[in-house]
């Protein structure tokens, strides 16, 4: 069973006879402003459903600033989602951001490197050659390289079968000369032991005050 709301009773309650016979009543004969405060009291306490109005003014939109229906009834220009114009397009100037871009960037894009037949094969002759070069050099260098090593190993050979002199035996004048002594001098050292390798420089650089 529908069991109706206290809503609904007040709803359902016709608003306009009950306006006209509280103004038709023994009430007619108040004031006009005693009539309002009645029309108002009857609105406030029974509330009539109010219908929604749609808002009927021209697109603001479309060009011109004039409605669809001024333009012949295209449908097509200006029904909906327009773009916005730009706010100040014409009294402003290009942005200085994409100036300075445009400043900077280059003017044309170079051209791809594409040769001729002739030139290409040119260009691919003098790689070649060049690359023929360079590995002939490498085989060169390595070839001095082996020379001289080979020349003093057997110069250490010749020195380790040798005896002598005198009646020294056999391996002295070998072992003599890997000892390497006065090779930097009399009674001397490699400059790198003399000088103290440090990856740090001294507190004191340079001692201007030191004499002989």
């Amino acid at each position: 069973m529908f069991a109706p709301t206290f809503r609904s009773l007040f709803t359902r309650l016709p608003s306009t006879s009950l306006s006209a016979s509280l103004l038709s009543g023994p009430f007619a004969s108040r004031t006009p402003a005693a009539t309002t405060v009645a029309t108002c009291s009857s609105t406030v306490f029974f509330p009539t459903p109010v219908s929604r109005q749609i808002h009927t003014t021209a697109s603001q939109n479309a060009k011109g600033g004039k409605s669809v229906s001024a333009k012949g009834g295209k449908g097509g220009k200006g029904s909906g989602g327009g773009r916005k114009k730009r706010k100040g397009a014409k009294g402003e100037g290009p942005d200085p951001r994409i100036v300075n871009l445009k400043m900077s960037m280059p003017r044309a894009v170079p051209a791809p490197l594409r040769f001729a037949r002739n030139r290409a094969l040119r260009h691919w002759t003098i790689h070649r050659a060049w690359l023929l070069y360079q590995r002939k050099e490498r085989d060169r260098r390595s070839h001095e390289l082996e020379r001289m090593y080979q020349s003093m190993h057997n110069a250490c050979e010749e020195l380790r079968k040798t005896s002598g002199p005198g009646t020294r035996d056999e391996g002295y004048l070998y072992r003599v000369a890997m000892e390497k002594k006065g090779l930097y001098g009399h009674k001397s050292i490699p400059i790198e032991y003399a000088r103290p390798q440090t990856e740090t420089p001294a507190r004191e650089p340079w001692n201007h005050g030191w004499t002989r």
